[in-house]
């Protein structure tokens, strides 16, 4: 009877044994697990953050990225490039999933074929640049100050006309984005000729010049 209560407790101390074993395994394994999920996670992220999958579509390849390419974010002569993501996503990891969600609507119209030839890109230039311009002016152009900061600006070297703008956009309470629209890419066009259908949808009367007066009959 006494060696059949032994095997009893050896057999309980067995199954607590594998128990603490599998538990110690099992912490170990969601361990290892978080760690692949994680670092394939941010790869993941990151790879998506490369110039190379920006350009990728050829409404970015073909219209914004050959603008860039001819500006000095992207030659100058200090060496020193601003990529589309330095520009167009943040650097800190919960501003950066946030604008990952809003790229998703951007996939969106990529399927959509929304603006997938010049002619379509250009007619909601406007709109889309408003969207980023937006977005810049809420963050207190976050991403610009990656680079470029009020703070550090040397205004001894810098030309009066600059120095004058910078100083009175710091005063201000201004933004990069206040001033420097257009500084990569094209600015929209935005007609503004006289007598064109305004966003009321009034037309305003043609403008004609006032008729010379005519010239006095010559006194006899």
């Amino acid at each position: 009877m006494a060696q059949e209560d032994k095997k009893a407790v050896s057999l309980a101390d067995r199954v607590r044994g594998w128990r603490t074993r599998l538990g110690l395994f099992g912490v170990a394994a969601l361990f290892v697990a978080g760690v692949l999920f994680w670092g394939g996670f941010n790869t993941a992220m990151e790879w998506t953050n490369r110039e190379a999958f920006c350009i990728s579509c050829h409404e970015m390849q073909e219209n914004v990225y050959l603008e860039y390419r001819n500006t000095v974010h992207y030659s100058n002569r200090s060496g020193v490039r601003a990529t589309c993501p330095d520009c167009h996503v943040p650097k800190e990891w919960g501003p950066k999933m946030w604008r990952k969600l809003q790229a998703s609507n951007e996939v969106l119209h990529k399927v959509l074929g929304s603006i997938d030839t010049p002619e379509k890109f250009n007619a909601k230039r406007l709109e889309l640049a408003k969207h980023e311009w937006d977005r810049m002016k809420a963050t207190d152009s976050r991403e610009c100050r990656n680079c470029h900061n009020f703070e550090y600006f040397d205004y001894g070297v810098q030309g009066r006309r600059s120095t004058n703008a910078h100083q009175v956009g710091l005063n201000g309470g201004q933004t990069c984005i206040d001033c420097h629209k257009g500084i990569a890419h094209q600015l929209p066009e935005v007609n503004q000729s006289i007598g064109s259908v305004n966003d009321a949808g009034a037309t305003p009367k043609e403008f004609h010049p006032p008729t010379p007066p005519k010239p006095a009959a010559a006194e006899r």
